[in-house]
């Protein structure tokens, strides 16, 4: 069977690392990026074209993996700028991935291997999660936030839209991360993070 076609906006170690879950059911026919330096280059005979050819690709899918601790933030106008209707963007699950029945992965979400996402767990749209990350019951994960490798978000958890959970973050139980924040890497989220904050450190404190 024909895979579909997918293009993904942003050609970075995110755009790479999701290579193994998107290619397991779309084909990948273009990397767009605004970094010029790129323009012209290919990717294993995938072109490397700028942001402003989307239109060149009418039905492909679209997946955006645009995303650091340094421009977590933008994602959202980013994705924004595209203009593009919700149906057109993929949603990526890879097959070592677990997602229970009971849970809800929004459009534009991708989920790397080992993650899980366990029962009444809510992924929003447009997050990255990567590799061995879990969400457990009943907590949420907002729109645009990027979760990265290895995250612990316990149960009954509300992370807020455009958040950064660092590699290796754990959030106790019924805490909430307010829009926003940054989680550093490693940090031990003990109580509720303020909208817009960075913390960091075991208990987690925020960073002034």
């Amino acid at each position: 069977m024909t895979k579909p076609d997918l293009v993904v906006v942003g050609f970075s170690g995110n755009a790479l690392d999701a290579l193994s879950a998107i290619e397991a059911s779309f084909r990948v026919v273009a990397f767009l990026d605004d970094n010029a330096g790129l323009h012209g280059r290919d990717f294993e005979g995938v072109p490397v074209l700028p942001v402003a050819a989307l239109g060149r690709f009418p039905e492909a899918r679209v997946l955006c993996l645009i995303g650091s601790e340094r421009s977590y933030r933008h994602r959202a106008a980013i994705i924004g700028r595209l203009g593009l209707p919700e149906a057109r963007f993929a949603t990526v699950v890879h097959p070592r991935a677990e997602v229970s029945r009971l849970a809800r992965i929004g459009a534009g979400s991708v989920l790397l291997a080992g993650a899980q996402v366990v029962s009444n767990g809510v992924v929003g749209r447009h997050v990255i999660v990567l590799p061995q990350s879990v969400v457990h019951h009943d907590s949420e994960v907002g729109d645009f936030t990027l979760v990265g490798t290895g995250v612990i978000v316990a149960g009954h958890v509300r992370v807020g839209p455009g958040c950064y959970l660092g590699s290796g973050s754990r959030l106790k139980n019924g805490v909430t991360v307010g829009e926003g924040a940054l989680v550093g890497m490693g940090a031990n989220v003990l109580r509720d993070v303020p909208p817009g904050a960075t913390v960091v450190g075991n208990p987690a404190r925020v960073l002034r």
